[in-house]
């Protein structure tokens, strides 16, 4: 299949339908077989617009846009949300990319501007969270990501282990 360009920028309102969509389809792939039919089968392109039309407004979301204009992938991060890791202030929060376009660097282009957003608010460590049966963990062990805890998380009413990549210095990852 011929990707042809792909393009990152920051997403604008106008990208919230886009983004939803690229949501719920890549949870659908991402998790069968790890979280349920039932819970999968109830994500909705509507409940996720209305929450991404809520999230771009506060910044750190970016998209990867194929040549046609289609959104593809998208990424957010910004300053790290629990306040239980010392030393690791900035996060990334979610980085989904379409199965097709999967394995052809675009992860690694859109946590680039993650990375430089959390480097503009003075911050120079970070962390993810990542299911631990999610493959693409492989990803952030790939960018460096290091092991440093693992949590648990409820999803559709089942519990999962997640778990906690951190970077202590982010300013040589790429």
């Amino acid at each position: 299949m011929d990707n042809g360009f792909i393009k990152i920028r920051k997403a604008i309102l106008s990208d919230a339908k886009g983004i939803a969509k690229v949501h719920v389809d890549s949870w659908k792939t991402t998790y069968a077989n790890i979280v349920s039919d039932e819970y999968l089968s109830s994500l909705s392109y509507e409940g996720r617009e209305k929450m991404w039309t809520n999230a771009i407004p506060s910044g750190g979301v970016y998209v990867a846009e194929s040549h046609e204009g289609i959104i593809v992938g998208f990424s957010k991060g910004g300053k790290e949300r629990s306040s239980r890791y010392n030393g690791y202030d900035g996060e990334i929060y979610a980085i989904y990319i379409l199965k097709e376009y999967q394995g052809k660097g675009i992860g690694k282009d859109l946590v680039k501007p993650v990375i430089d957003e959390i480097k503009a608010m003075g911050l120079n460590s970070m962390l993810v969270l990542v299911l631990k049966d999610n493959i693409s963990r492989l990803f952030y062990e790939s960018l460096g990501g290091r092991k440093i805890d693992t949590v648990e998380v409820e999803i559709g009413g089942k519990k999962f282990s997640e778990l906690v990549y951190g970077w202590e210095d982010i300013r040589n990852i790429f």
